[in-house]
């Protein structure tokens, strides 16, 4: 059964990084008044993928009438699904420290493509969130990504607290965002091997979670809002271990 991947930047990455799977690109009837659209064509015409020129209902009924900008892509296989047995082989092909993401229920698909578009972007390796009360990659995940959903691993895990004890016991750091903690994440060490959890909007992290993380911090907030979007967090908080770690190495 083929997938549909739609969106600009969703295809330009699978045209990139997996192209090999790409049984149709499909394009709105108008594509050549867009010049990403007119590149896309270019670019599978090169690799003898086959084009289709349809309407836009035709378009619209691939995708459900989400947003796909005037391209869908069918392919042969859905996304790679990654789970906790791939984790070990993936942290032990890291090079360097290990800098991970750890998303705790988060629910919306366009939170977490956005997050696994920040991951991607900051040079996270792997982000890592329970199977149960998360959101999986679905083609809309993988648009609002921009393609980090083909290059990223995106790893659900069984028993989120485990799998942190597991990272714990391989020397990996985790620190916890949360209001109940006085200590800034300006203040804390991001240099090493580390894991930054981002909790769901709504709750934050579940109790265990929170129990399971070696160091909590926050966003200081000096305006009338308490919490961040989800996405926006995850940005903050990773790059501000970015600009550590640059001046750091």
């Amino acid at each position: 059964m083929s997938s549909a991947i739609f969106g600009m930047h969703a295809v330009f990455s699978l045209l990139e990084n997996n192209r090999d799977n790409i049984e149709e690109v499909l394009l709105q009837d108008n594509y050549k008044k867009n010049k990403n659209l007119t590149s896309i064509f270019n670019i599978a015409k090169e690799y003898q993928i086959r084009i289709t020129v349809a309407p836009r209902k035709q378009l619209d009924d691939l995708c459900s009438k989400a947003n796909h900008q005037g391209v869908v892509c069918l392919t042969s296989e859905p996304q790679k699904q990654y789970s906790e047995n791939d984790l070990e082989s993936i942290l032990d092909n890291i090079e360097g420290q290990p800098f991970l993401l750890i998303l705790d229920q988060i629910t919306d698909p366009h939170n977490l493509g956005a997050c696994l578009r920040t991951a991607a972007a900051a040079g996270v390796q792997a982000v890592i969130a329970p199977k149960d009360g998360s959101a999986s990659l679905t083609p809309v995940v993988a648009k609002i990504s921009c393609g980090a959903a083909d290059t990223l691993p995106y790893i659900q895990v069984t028993n989120l607290s485990r799998t942190m004890k597991m990272l714990q016991a391989r020397g990996i750091w985790i620190t916890g965002t949360s209001l109940d903690t006085d200590t800034s994440i300006y203040d804390a060490d991001f240099k090493g091997a580390i894991a930054i959890v981002i909790g769901s909007e709504g709750s934050g992290m579940r109790r265990l979670v929170k129990e399971n993380c070696d160091f909590l911090v926050k966003i200081p907030i000096p305006g009338e809002m308490e919490s961040l979007n989800a996405s926006v967090a995850t940005g903050v908080c990773l790059f501000e271990a970015v600009r550590q770690r640059s001046s750091f190495q």
